[in-house]
């Protein structure tokens, strides 16, 4: 069994550069604690993150940033469904909604990202905006055998970033 000193050793020094190779998109954020979370996930995984330039943003990711080093963030500009339409004009790029959706993929079946992937996060209550679920490739689903209807982004996004990165 390796130490923890071991395992910190294994891990990397500087922060990672933008790869542009996996985004997480929490385009309708609601909570700034849920994109501090998942600021910090987005560097375990070596990812960045999309978010638009909502006023209260910025303050909310400077204060949920518990990293000693710079961090890739992406910002969207104010219309999210026109980002995703710009993103989706490169032939390079899969959009993958987490939704619930009939067609929706489980996400033990998701594969990792094979190319520049965007993993689109909805509103915490009232989910992806129809005009952007149409610019979805693949729409992946979150198993849950509770009463709940959805996890919030803090959970729903790590446990899609770690699938795409191949991670789990």
């Amino acid at each position: 069994m390796r130490s923890p000193k071991d395992l910190k050793r294994q891990r990397r020094l500087r922060s990672h550069s933008c790869w542009d190779h996996l985004l997480i998109a929490p385009l309708w954020p609601k909570y700034g604690v849920n994109l501090g979370t998942l600021l910090r996930t987005c560097d375990a995984v070596g990812a960045c993150l999309a978010v638009p330039k909502l006023p209260w943003v910025p303050d909310a990711l400077a204060h949920g940033n518990t990293l000693k080093r710079r961090t890739c963030v992406h910002w969207t500009g104010h219309d999210p469904v026109r980002w995703l339409i710009d993103q989706k004009q490169r032939d390079d790029t899969t959009v993958v909604g987490v939704e619930l959706a009939d067609e929706s993929v489980r996400l033990g079946d998701l594969p990792a990202a094979r190319n520049r992937t965007i993993a689109v996060l909805g509103h915490e209550r009232d989910g992806i905006p129809p005009e952007a679920l149409e610019q979805l490739d693949l729409v992946v689903e979150i198993p849950m055998i509770g009463t709940g209807g959805s996890l919030n982004v803090a959970v729903a996004g790590p446990l899609v970033l770690y699938r795409l990165a191949g991670l789990i």
